[in-house]
Formats: C-alpha cells, sequence, structure tokens
C-alpha cells in the first residue's frame, strides 16, 4: 500500500493554528490534501494530528485520521522521522501493510500532482531510500557572508572571492514540500539527506517556506500571481 502522510501538530507557535489557518480561500491543509487525493499516487491519504479540530478539518476536506498522535511526538522538538514512522506503525497495526509512504507537509500550496509522481517514479526507478524536493539556491552560497560579533563581515569562503559566479558548483536545499520513502526507511530511521536520496527538482518560484506571518503573506502573493497567469 502507498501512503501520503501530512503531519499537522495544534502547537505552532510564531502562526497560530497556521495548519487550518485560511490560505486563499480554503484552510492550509486543505491544499496539500486536495493535491494528494488528486495526484493518483496514493491509497490512502491520512493525517497524523494531536489536535481535534484540524483532524474535523481534514475529515472534511477528504482525508482519513485513523488515530490521534501522542503528545511526546507532537511537541516543538520532535523530528519528521519518527512521526512518519509512528504513522506507519499505526497503518501497520490495522493490517494495511505499508510498502512506501509520502510524508507531505500540511503547509505546502504550491505542491503539484506531477512533483508526487515523479518522486513516485524516482523511488522506483532508482531503487532509493527517498525521494524529496529540492531546489537551487538562488545565489552562491560559496559567496555568503557571515557578520562577527564585532559587527564586521566575513566570508565563509574566502578562497572564492575571486571566482566567477558562473565557475562556482551549484547549490540546493531541501525545498520542504514532500518526501517519499521506502516503508522499511522510515521504520529504520535511516537519515533523508544522503546519496541513498534522488532530488525532485523544483523551480525557486514555487517554493517558499511558511514559517512566519511574513513568509505567510509573501506565499499569498505568490500564489494568487501563479492563478492569475494560470487564468491567462
Amino acid at each position: 500500500m502507498r501512503v501520503a502522510i501530512i503531519p499537522a501538530r495544534g502547537g505552532s507557535k510564531r502562526i497560530p493554528r497556521k495548519n487550518i489557518k485560511m490560505f486563499c480561500g480554503k484552510p492550509m491543509i486543505a491544499w496539500s490534501i486536495e493535491v494528494a487525493l488528486q495526484s493518483g499516487c496514493f491509497d490512502l491519504v491520512v493525517v497524523s494530528t494531536d489536535d481535534d479540530e484540524i483532524a474535523s478539518v481534514a475529515r472534511e476536506q477528504g482525508a482519513s485520521v485513523p488515530f490521534m498522535r501522542p503528545p511526546e511526538l507532537a511537541d516543538d522538538y520532535t523530528g519528521t522521522i519518527p512521526v512518519i514512522s509512528h504513522a506507519i506503525k499505526q497503518l501497520d497495526a490495522q493490517g494495511l501493510g505499508v510498502k512506501q509512504a509520502c510524508c507531505i507537509y500540511a503547509t505546502a500550496p504550491f505542491l503539484r500532482g506531477e512533483d508526487l509522481r515523479c518522486g513516485l517514479q524516482l523511488l522506483e526507478e532508482n531503487n532509493c531510500s527517498y525521494a524529496f524536493s529540492v531546489t537551487s539556491y538562488g545565489f552562491p552560497i560559496q559567496r555568503a557572508v557571515r557578520i562577527t560579533s564585532g559587527g564586521r563581515v566575513e566570508m565563509f569562503s574566502p578562497e572564492h572571492f575571486n571566482t566567477r559566479s558562473q565557475d562556482l558548483e551549484e547549490a540546493y536545499h531541501d525545498a520542504g514540500q514532500f518526501y517519499w520513502g521506502q516503508a522499511s526507511a522510515w521504520l529504520s530511521g535511516q537519515v533523508i539527506f544522503t546519496p541513498e536520496s534522488s532530488p525532485v527538482l523544483l523551480p525557486r518560484h514555487r517554493v517558499q517556506d511558511i514559517d512566519t506571518p511574513d513568509d505567510w503573506a509573501r506565499a499569498e502573493w505568490m500564489f494568487k500571481a501563479m492563478v492569475a497567469e494560470a487564468r491567462g
């Protein structure tokens, strides 16, 4: 069985209730549920939450909530892998036999079905442990600078001060949208960012972390612009 697992705890601090806060006309989590259901990739779309209101909204949007997440997996410090592993164990205990699971973040309104299908294809064809969304940095990371305790600047990689931008290796980062994984990898706690994973490259204009009110406002502007462009 292939399942989508959407983690959505109730204790968001910087944007209270952000997983069900209205975003461009729908509860934020509804966008992730909708694309998962429409992608054709999954036998089941599950929301893992500790919050009754989030569970209710998730069910209204068509997802399943067959268990509630325990408090010890819903604090500010629990990582993604233990949450997905717990969900797989719960589903296996119900006799569902999870083979592959895709973690989809609840705050991923720019996710598209073709991205999920591409990730599944890479997971199967490359025989890898994980396949997840990445995007490129908009500026060479080799030119990054830090501000020192004395209020001055210094380069992280001073050896590249005179290197032309076009000669620097391009770098990528986690796009924070989804992580396909073999159930065995999730259950064993295998780290995601290793050579055992394949990247699904997304364009930068469809990637936005949503952790602060400024992030939220920027994401809404981006989303509205993309909708307007699609309508012509």
